[in-house]
């Protein structure tokens, strides 16, 4: 339908910036894998000093903080997985937004 579909006065590679947001979106994955198998391994140390006994004698707060620290690193790794698949998306929507003001415009000089 359109011949032209190269901008000369794009100031940006739309070829780049798909790729870009495809590298954001396999990065993100991979955050969440390595973040999810920290927390595996935290989570078995964890279970076996249990068992081994290295938590008698523990006060509250100390248990609590062990606890703590079993999630604060998941939650990290869920924003920085939420933010990268979001900075993808938001990629691609500016390029849509660019192109649809483009294609607006030459629908206007036409009529």
């Amino acid at each position: 339908m359109e011949s032209n579909r190269n901008f000369l006065g794009t100031y940006f590679n739309k070829d780049l910036v798909v790729r870009l947001a495809s590298l954001a979106k396999i990065f993100s994955w991979i955050v969440v894998v390595v973040y999810a198998g920290e927390w595996v391994i935290q989570t078995v140390a964890m279970v076996l000093q249990i068992s081994r006994g290295y938590w008698s004698g523990m006060g509250i707060t100390d248990i609590l903080q062990n606890v703590m620290y079993l999630f604060e690193q998941p939650l990290r790794g869920l924003v920085y997985f939420v933010v990268l698949q979001a900075v993808a998306q938001v990629l691609l929507i500016f390029m849509d937004v660019e192109e649809n003001t483009r294609r607006t415009a030459r629908e206007m000089v036409q009529k």
